[in-house]
């Protein structure tokens, strides 16, 4: 019997006659035989169906066993002839929130707390309500009186954390999950949810080290293994790389949550491995909910679209998307922004705002909230810019807030949930013979499934090679994918070119320190100087893509390619050689070089990749010839043809809605060439 339930005991008066019963049944639930105190229980209300002391206990032993239903009637009929009990209060609390009522369990959270200020699992448990409804403030100022109370309360001290987090207080954040850490040092969840922090904060060297913690203490611990990798490969420590791929994929293939799906597109070109993932992730994090749109059918003068991201700022998104918010028909659509993300108000964030018919901030919104508003503004087709990114919020979509739903561009693979309806994509990232992967419908774009801004700005000046730590002279192959993109096969031909072309260097995107140092062992280990490797620090957009005329060729990486930064290259004029990947996160660039007329640029496999990057840097005319072909195709070829790309996706958004406006379920297609 725990503390709540002494205390219910001695608070609801047990009458007399049914005291040595009552007695008995809470023996037999202290002793864990929880169905022994359920039968007295129900021996004595069949005498008295009013006994609010077996009422709340049978309630409690539904809970613990799961039938929430039977908690929340049982626990309902107690409060109703107890109404200031509070431990009473406390517990129909719970059985509201374990089904989902929550501003219900609110309510007598607060009530509980009314009777008696110091009760700890009214705080508690309060706030982890208010926290889950997007309260985040009020949430907090729960944990904090909590804490006041207990202050070795470890648990507290990780949600107080998780809270500090969402407001953006990281610092404080990290210090709350070091309080709970010290109290119970093999706390799994704390150290999970510490990883995660020092994840996004790209101390990924940290995070590795509370990972490694994690699956030590608690090898079973969901998602572990990946994260560990992941944390990992973004620090490229290579160590033991092929095992814990191995493993994790194998775990994948037994159904296990080995790891979230954005990882699989790192460590896999596999389409079946990705959508296994995908299903096993979206199944235990994202399930279905209650359906808000139920079928009605629209009839607004205009489409509406509603575009969901974190990403309404100086982001690889906002960059590739602008232009087309700002070129969409204004005549037949209405477009709403769902930005959940930073308002850092810089200067793409003011051009994002000023695009759409309706800009959203919806951060202190709960998903549900948000769900509600798609709903209440008749959303015709709902994009989800996210899918399961950094920052991503799947659960909006989960209730169905709308007769279409979308994912694009911001997750290059399938989200594996049966709410979404439509990827975009285009016959290169997801050929026909791949079709059975994606339980989405694909809606085929013509020329490629990426977007791009035509407008985007690119300093005048080009600095010095000097100036950017690369040498005067010699052959500058480049590469800004992100550090957890490279693989050993790939980093492997990267020094074998270093090697057979004298004086030529890499140039690499800076990442943190423990990424650039093990990048310089690792190339050492294959025969190569440290200091042939260059890395660029983070600068201006504009004067990135300026940077990019230092470089003689930009080399991709596989089995996840380059994307924005493809597009990037391309854009400022730096022929980009790729190897066609077996999975969608692998052959972004294949599509976009056919975009612009630069199929010679695409090898079939990694061997043909070494050969053709080789020829380029020999072969000074071949290569001058493959640069004056992308200047030429930059402006007269699909790729940055903002306007015609505009054209494509919305006459893929009006056979999405025109399907859902005739009641007939989502098809495949493909839009046609205008």
């Amino acid at each position: 019997m725990n503390r709540q339930e002494r205390r219910a005991a001695a608070k609801t008066g047990q009458r007399p006659a049914h005291a040595a019963l009552f007695r008995a049944a809470l023996q037999h639930h202290q002793a864990g035989r929880v169905r022994e105190a359920n039968q007295v229980c129900r021996q004595i209300l069949a005498a008295d169906p009013n006994d609010v002391a077996a009422l709340h206990l049978t309630g409690l032993i539904a809970l613990q066993v799961g039938l929430n239903d039977v908690a929340l009637d049982a626990l309902g009929h107690a409060v109703a002839l107890g109404p200031k009990i509070p431990d009473l209060r406390v517990a129909v609390a719970e059985a509201l929130q374990r089904v989902g009522r929550l501003d219900e369990a609110v309510v007598h959270y607060r009530a509980a707390l009314a009777l008696d200020p110091r009760s700890i699992e009214a705080l508690y448990n309060g706030g982890n309500v208010l926290f889950r409804l997007g309260r985040h403030e009020e949430a907090l100022a729960g944990y904090d009186r909590a804490l006041a109370l207990r202050p070795r309360f470890a648990e507290a001290h990780r949600h107080r954390a998780n809270t500090l987090w969402r407001l953006g207080r990281h610092a404080e954040a990290l210090a709350a999950y070091g309080e709970a850490l010290a109290l119970k040092p093999d706390y799994a969840e704390a150290l999970n949810n510490r990883g995660n922090a020092l994840s996004e904060l790209e101390r990924h060297d940290e995070a590795a080290r509370d990972f490694a913690r994690l699956v030590e203490v608690a090898p079973d611990y969901d998602y572990a293994p990946g994260a560990l990798l992941a944390a990992r490969l973004y620090c490229c420590d290579w160590a033991d790389y092929d095992g814990q791929v191995q493993r994790i994929a194998a775990a994948i293939d037994a159904g296990k949550r080995a790891a979230v799906p954005y990882l699989s597109l790192s460590i896999s070109g596999s389409p079946a491995l990705q959508l296994r993932c995908a299903q096993i992730y979206a199944a235990s994090h994202h399930p279905p909910g209650p359906a808000l749109w139920t079928g009605k059918r629209y009839r607004h003068d205009k489409i509406r679209v509603a575009y969901l991201s974190a990403d309404f700022h100086r982001h690889a998104t906002g960059y590739l998307m602008a232009g087309l918010f700002e070129a969409h028909d204004r005549s037949r659509f209405e477009t709403t922004a769902i930005s959940f993300g930073p308002d850092t108000g810089d200067d793409m964030r003011l051009r994002l705002a000023k695009s759409f018919t309706r800009f959203v901030d919806a951060r202190g919104d709960s998903d549900l909230a948000v769900a509600r508003l798609l709903r209440e503004l008749e959303i015709d087709i709902a994009v989800d810019l996210k899918g399961y990114s950094q920052g991503s919020r799947p659960n909006i979509l989960t209730c169905r807030p709308a007769p279409v739903q979308v994912s694009f561009l911001g997750y290059p693979g399938t989200l594996g949930a049966p709410y979404i309806d439509y990827l975009l994509a285009d016959r290169t990232v997801v050929p026909e013979s791949d079709r059975l992967f994606y339980p989405e419908k694909l809606a085929y774009l013509p020329d490629t499934y990426q977007p791009n801004d035509r407008t985007r700005a690119i300093a005048e000046r080009t600095p010095a090679r000097r100036e950017a730590g690369l040498p005067d002279a010699g052959f500058v192959f480049c590469c800004f994918n992100k550090h957890y993109k490279i693989a050993p096969p790939v980093f492997d031909i990267w020094m074998r070119l270093l090697r057979e072309v004298e004086g030529s260097v890499l140039w690499l995107f800076e990442g943190n320190a423990a990424a650039s140092g093990n990048l310089r062992r690792e190339a050492e280990a294959r025969g190569v100087a440290a200091d042939r490797l260059v890395f660029a620090p983070r600068i201006r957009p504009e004067d990135h893509l300026a940077r990019h005329r230092l470089a003689d060729l930009m080399l991709d990486t596989l089995p996840y390619g380059a994307h924005t930064t493809a597009s990037d290259a391309l854009w400022a004029g730096l022929p980009l050689v790729t190897c066609l990947g077996s999975g969608f996160a692998g052959r972004v660039a294949a599509s976009l070089l056919q975009a612009v007329g630069l199929d010679e640029l695409i090898a079939k496999d990694l061997d043909a990749y070494a050969a053709l990057a080789l020829k380029l840097a020999r072969d000074k005319e071949a290569l001058a010839a493959i640069r004056s072909k992308l200047a030429h195709n930059r402006d007269s070829f699909p790729l940055f043809d903002t306007d015609r790309f505009r054209r494509h996706m919305e006459s893929a958004y009006e056979e999405m809605w025109r399907r859902a406006q005739r009641g007939e379920p989502p098809a495949s297609f493909a839009v046609a060439v205008t």
